[in-house]
C-alpha cells in the first residue's frame, strides 16, 4: 500500500543507500554497457535483487561492476536518486539523519555524500556500513530508528517481523513482491513527516 502522511520525526527514520539514496541501479546499466557492451537492458528489466538471475549478465561482470561502484562511486559517476539531497538536507537541518548500508566500507560513501550534499547536512548525517543486507535490524535498533526505507524486499520483510516498519522504495525488482508499506519517490517520502 501507498503511504499517506504518517507523522514520522526525522530522528525515527533511516535510509538504505543503494536504490533509495543513490541511484545504483542506473549506474549499474550504464556501466555494463561502457565496460562490458551489454546495452540491451533498461532499469525495468532488472526484476531480481540477484542482477545476474534476470539480465543473463555473466555473474562475474556483476559482481565487478558492483565492486567498482562500490569501491570508488564518484568515479563511477553513480549520481543521487531526484529530490534526495533536497529531502535528506532539509532532514539533517532538524536532527541527525542516519543512512545504513550493506555495503562493508563507509569511506566511497561519505566521499560521495561530502560531494553532492551541503557541508551543514553532512555533519548531520551518521553513516553505518553493516557489509551484510541481512544484519540491519542490529544496527536500526541501535539508533533507535522506528522506520526504515529500503530497496530490498528481504530486508524489509526481516524488518517487519520486528518492531520496526519497513517502507520499500519502488524499484522494478521488488514491485509484486510484498504488501508492504512503499513510496515511489522522494516527494513521497518527504510527505511522510510532520514537520513539513
Amino acid at each position: 500500500m501507498v503511504m499517506n502522511r504518517m507523522n514520522i520525526k526525522s530522528h525515527e527514520i533511516g535510509f538504505d543507500f543503494d536504490g533509495v539514496i543513490a541511484a545504483t541501479g542506473e549506474t549499474f546499466l550504464r556501466l555494463a554497457c561502457e565496460e562490458f557492451g551489454h546495452c540491451s537492458f533498461s532499469l525495468e528489466d532488472i526484476k531480481d535483487f540477484e542482477v545476474e538471475d534476470c539480465l543473463g549478465i555473466p555473474k562475474e561482470h556483476v559482481e565487478q561492476l558492483f565492486y567498482t561502484i562500490m569501491i570508488d562511486s564518484l568515479k563511477t559517476q553513480l549520481q543521487p536518486m531526484p529530490g534526495a539531497v533536497d529531502v535528506i538536507s532539509t532532514l539533517a537541518n532538524r536532527s541527525p539523519v542516519t543512512i545504513i548500508t550493506a555495503r562493508p566500507l563507509t569511506n566511497p560513501v561519505a566521499d560521495w555524500l561530502d560531494h553532492f550534499f551541503p557541508d551543514e547536512a553532512c555533519k548531520n548525517i551518521k553513516l553505518v556500513a553493516t557489509g551484510d543486507h541481512n544484519d540491519k535490524t542490529r544496527y536500526i535498533n541501535e539508533h533507535n530508528l522506528q522506520f526504515f526505507v529500503d530497496d530490498r524486499v528481504e530486508t524489509c520483510l526481516q524488518l517487519a517481523e520486528t518492531d520496526i516498519t519497513p517502507i520499500v522504495y519502488n524499484q522494478p525488482w521488488n514491485i509484486g513482491r510484498h504488501t508492504l508499506q512503499k513510496v515511489s519517490n522522494w516527494q513521497e517520502i518527504s510527505s511522510l513527516f510532520d514537520e513539513v
